[in-house]
């Protein structure tokens, strides 16, 4: 099987490469910089099709993650990527299957409390531009027939976001937190890479099998966590011990406003203050099943 990645040198990207090359196919890493393995196909998102040359199929992980608010400078680019690279993407996969990494922050923030389906919402409430570039990359890929794959709060080995970000939040020993402890979906990016070639068709011996029936589907680990638990797991895996501390809300929330704490959005806040559990009911019905979680990593 051959097999065409996008984004191949980034974090979830790579972990696709790397897990399909396991699995006996030839990878073609498609993006700016290699892959980690297979063969480098330049690609930049904004300029043009991308060339999948005789590529079997496609798992499209390129994209721009930043979060940039509202009028932010880098919102063009982040658009340029998000949708206008995935309509380059789209149209230069000409029938080939394709597998289209989201985000569950497509879905409209203003939740019941319920566990989310891929039913609700996701035309509006986006707090920042990549929630709102992501929706509308993925109704192209929807509308094109693709497998579109949501996962939340993506971690793992070489995570360049969540937990630095994290990390860098310890202040002597305090890590304040904004709000009460929630519970929330998280996805180690083995289970969203595991997903991506069982969307594909990409069998465990390298072979092809049927793939998921397009649509979109959640991908998390297999139970949610206590946000509290999940932090202080990640700090000790990392040899920091640090007491969480809970700031009120709207404390956060002001402070998030006045864009004076380097890294506290609006977006970054509703991330770790309200509770978020995804439903896998969908993705576990095509036999998928998440086998990692934070016990699992290897920092």
């Amino acid at each position: 099987m051959r097999i065409a990645v996008t984004g191949a040198s980034g974090f979830c990207g790579a972990q696709v490469a790397r897990a399909a090359a396991a699995r006996g196919a030839e990878v073609r890493c498609l993006g700016r910089r290699p892959g980690p393995v297979g063969r480098h196909v330049y690609w930049d998102a904004t300029a043009g099709r991308p060339d999948l040359g005789d590529a079997d199929l496609v798992v499209h992980c390129a994209a721009a993650v930043a979060d940039l608010p509202p009028g932010s400078p880098g919102a063009d680019r982040q658009h340029a990527v998000n949708v206008g690279g995935t309509a380059h993407l789209l149209r230069a996969a000409a029938g080939r299957p394709v597998v289209w990494v989201s985000s569950a922050s497509v879905y409209d923030p203003r939740t019941t409390g319920a566990p989310i389906r891929e039913d609700h919402p996701t035309a509006g409430g986006h707090l920042n531009a990549y929630g709102r570039t992501k929706a509308a990359g993925e109704r192209l890929a929807l509308a094109a027939g693709a497998v579109v794959l949501r996962p939340r709060a993506v971690y793992g080995p070489g995570d360049p976001h969540l937990v630095p970000a994290l990390l860098a939040r310890v202040r002597h020993g305090v890590l304040p937190l904004p709000g009460r402890d929630v519970t929330l979906s998280l996805t180690a990016v083995q289970n969203l890479a595991d997903a991506c070639l069982a969307a594909a068709g990409l069998t465990a011996a390298g072979g092809r099998g049927p793939g998921w029936p397009p649509g979109a589907y959640n991908i998390a680990d297999a139970h949610p966590y206590r946000r509290d638990d999940a932090v202080r797991r990640v700090l000790l895996a990392h040899g920091v011990r640090a007491r969480i501390v809970h700031l009120p809300l709207r404390v956060a929330r002001a402070a998030a406003r006045t864009g004076r704490v380097p890294g506290l959005t609006r977006y970054a806040v509703d991330q770790v203050s309200r509770s978020v559990v995804l439903d896998l009911t969908r993705a576990r019905a095509t036999g998928w099943r998440p086998a990692r979680d934070l016990d699992d990593q290897s920092w």
